[in-house]
């Protein structure tokens, strides 16, 4: 591949801010393709089952989509890391392109759980591409300022989701809750294609076959066992023990094989960076909190506080304005000062104060006491989620950005598969025991119902009844704040223990340099942010 001449190389770097937005947009399509996905097919469930019918295997729409997700997350990493980012990232989108039009068309229940598969194994490497290319392109000192675009785009497919799918199901038609990702996609790929020049790579290692199957194995095993758990079987029965060794057995064999494969899947000697071994465990338990936080609030607003569905979503703004403006905050600052420690030490503070807070609610707390106390755990969620990703990439070498990235997001996605189940757990065990005593046999069947209650509903129930389930509802989520709570401290011990190395790349530039801003100058920035300038595949 030739160089370009010094004439040509500064006509680049002057057009690359530009180049660089295009590229962050058009990446920002591809992060919101893979969080809105599960939220609007949630809301359009219903009428999928009234038509494919299928009853029976409705919880597999979403498992199949969540394990094909997780297993393949580490694969596309190594695979970017390997073979080049832009290649095995367009190719991540055109799988999840495909997996949305089959699904579209799926004509029974089970052709949507095949084809939801296909959709996950690409959603697989939306999200690791996305921050893996992000940092290729932008160092760790100026990536904060990109935090707050990330964090909105969260924010926005949290409380957009449920009403976009609504919408659309209304609207046009269940088909089209898949459909919609095909336009988006292809603004994506086209800008990508277009605009994104990353160096060649081609390795010569081969795909550690071995390896990935076993950490697979593992996965699944781990999320059958969270999915499963307390509602297809006893967390006690054959089958669940079953998992759970087969789950242990292929990841220590999996651990064990990583020290001896020519080209590991995840290479352990990223785990010898202390600081990038506790943004895992942070990340974990991210993830462990905030699925478990916007999983529990709807039902209790709905339950306790009389919220419709659609108002229960908006009533999570106070949260997740929080998380963003905190997660802008801690962006700018990071980049002014290159100081970060800060952060995730104070999130873990505001995260555990904040579910304990939560856990305080019964039937009489406010929408606007409980509005403030998710404003709380909102500020300690946007200290902790771009900076855990940017202090684990921070901690590598350039050449492993892709497994860092992947085993970042993997971690966050085990840690919500955990806290959902076993938050889960806690919420329904509270239930059923408050219900069983304040409405004995009219109580069982309400509680078996108890996900699929509207406000209009609760308010028909008899008033004894109604009264009995908004403490059950009130009760069991008590406990899974205080759990989470609890859980949240060892975030907080984590974060004391991180050590504040400095980031990698420039700080702010001097008043008389170019206002250009969006991408640190080629003197400034590591060879990665240079090669775009340079070369292009």
């Amino acid at each position: 591949m030739a160089e370009k001449t010094e004439a040509a190389v500064g006509a680049d770097a002057g057009k690359q801010p530009r180049s660089v937005r295009v590229v962050l947009l058009a990446l920002m399509i591809a992060m919101m393709l893979a969080m809105l996905d599960n939220m609007i097919i949630g809301t359009a469930m219903p009428t999928i089952v009234g038509e494919l019918g299928g009853l029976e295997h409705l919880s597999w729409v979403v498992t199949a989509y969540t394990l094909a997700t997780a297993a393949s997350t580490p694969l596309w990493g190594k695979l970017g890391d390997m073979y080049g980012r832009k290649g095995v990232f367009m190719s991540s989108i055109v799988i999840f392109l495909i997996g949305s039009a089959l699904s579209g068309m799926a004509q029974d229940m089970g052709q949507l759980i095949g084809f939801r598969a296909i959709q996950g194994l690409g959603a697989g490497g939306l999200m690791v591409g996305v921050m893996a290319i992000i940092g290729d392109l932008i160092p760790p000192r100026e990536r904060g300022k990109y935090q707050g675009m990330m964090a909105g785009v969260m924010a926005l497919a949290m409380i957009g989701g449920p009403l976009v799918g609504g919408t659309i199901t209304d609207h046009w038609g269940w088909r089209w809750s898949f459909y919609i990702n095909l336009p988006l996609g292809a603004i994506a790929l086209v800008a990508i294609s277009a605009v994104l020049h990353l160096p060649k790579k081609r390795s010569k290692a081969r795909i550690d076959y071995l390896g990935a199957a076993l950490l697979t194995i593992g996965i699944t095993a781990i999320v059958l066992v969270t999915t499963w758990g307390g509602t297809e079987y006893a967390w006690t029965s054959a089958r669940i023990m079953e998992l759970i060794g087969i789950g242990v057995a292929a990841l220590v064999g999996f651990v064990f094989w990583q020290t001896r494969a020519a080209e590991p899947i995840m290479p352990l000697h990223i785990f010898r960076s202390r600081n990038f071994t506790l943004m895992s465990v942070i990340g974990f338990i991210v993830g462990f909190v905030m699925f478990g936080a916007t999983l529990f609030l709807p039902l209790y607003q709905q339950a306790v506080q009389g919220a419709s569905a659609t108002n229960s979503g908006l009533l999570l703004l106070p949260m997740l304005g929080a998380m963003l403006v905190t997660s802008m905050v801690a962006g700018r600052v990071t980049t002014n000062t290159g100081r970060y420690k800060i952060f995730p030490v104070a999130g873990g503070a505001l995260m555990t104060v904040g579910l304990f807070l939560l856990s305080t609610m019964d039937t009489d707390t406010t929408r606007f006491t409980s509005g403030l106390y998710m404003a709380v755990v909102g500020l300690g969620m946007g200290c902790l989620m771009q900076i855990t990703m940017l202090v684990a990439q921070n901690s590598v070498e350039m050449k492993d950005m892709g497994v860092a990235s992947s085993s970042t997001t993997l971690f966050r996605t085990l840690g919500s598969s955990f806290g959902v189940a076993i938050m889960g757990a806690l919420f329904n065990h509270r239930v059923q025991d408050v219900m069983a005593e304040r409405a004995a046999g009219s109580g069982a069947k309400v509680t078996e119902q108890s996900a699929t209650l509207t406000a209009d509903a609760l308010n028909a129930l008899p008033a004894a009844v109604r009264d009995a389930y908004q403490h059950a509802v009130s009760s069991g989520t008590h406990g899974a704040f205080l759990l989470g709570s609890v859980v949240a401290v060892l975030a907080l011990v984590a974060a004391v223990f991180v050590k504040e190395v400095p980031l990698k790349g420039a700080g702010p530039k001097p008043a008389d340099a170019p206002s250009d801003g969006d991408v640190p100058s080629d003197g400034d920035a590591p060879a990665s942010v240079k090669a775009p300038v340079t070369e292009a595949v």
